[in-house]
């Protein structure tokens, strides 16, 4: 059974519609992986890519561990996968195991609506590193949102070639 999925708010304030497109994006992510075997998340579309919807589920669990934990609530953790910091590593699911892969995602999206929530306000700032500059959380979610509806496309082209699925 497909995972729920609300459209966002026609009208909302900002804070509101930012988190509802967010949500959005990310339970698009869990309808492209639902009722896969594991084999099948492995699978890569097109060679000699090796991107798969397994690999995508895991670079978006690193992707809402760096953007909301390390960089918005400042915590000095490594990414879930890469001690280097190295986002691609996520990519490679040669022996990753679907059932961690998800855990670890939702983990980090329950992290990232906890910290979001608990925020002040959208202009309440992090440390982006590799700009050396404040970010605020307002555009942490932007990122997020461009980041999964980027991916989502790919998650697209990647379930019709697995199984035929379009749409959603």
């Amino acid at each position: 059974m497909a995972p729920d999925r609300d459209l966002p708010p026609l009208i909302a304030d900002e804070r509101e519609m930012l988190r509802a497109y967010l949500d959005y994006q990310r339970a698009t992510l869990a309808i492209k992986c639902d009722g896969l075997a594991e084999e099948d998340l492995r699978r890569a579309a097109a060679p000699p890519s090796t991107l798969s919807l397994l690999g995508l589920v895991r670079h978006m669990a690193e992707v809402e561990r760096a953007w909301f934990r390390r960089i918005i609530d400042g915590q000095d953790i490594p990414l879930v996968w890469s001690d280097r910091g190295d986002f691609q590593v996520a990519y490679d699911v040669r022996g990753a195991g679907a059932e961690e892969a998800f855990a670890a995602w939702r983990a980090e999206i329950g992290h990232s609506r906890r910290i979001e929530r608990q925020a002040a306000s959208l202009d309440v700032t992090g440390y982006l590193a590799k700009a050396d500059a404040k970010v605020s959380l307002r555009r942490a979610m932007v990122h997020l949102i461009d980041e999964y509806a980027r991916h989502n496309g790919h998650a697209d082209l990647i379930r019709e070639a697995v199984d035929g699925t379009v749409g959603f």
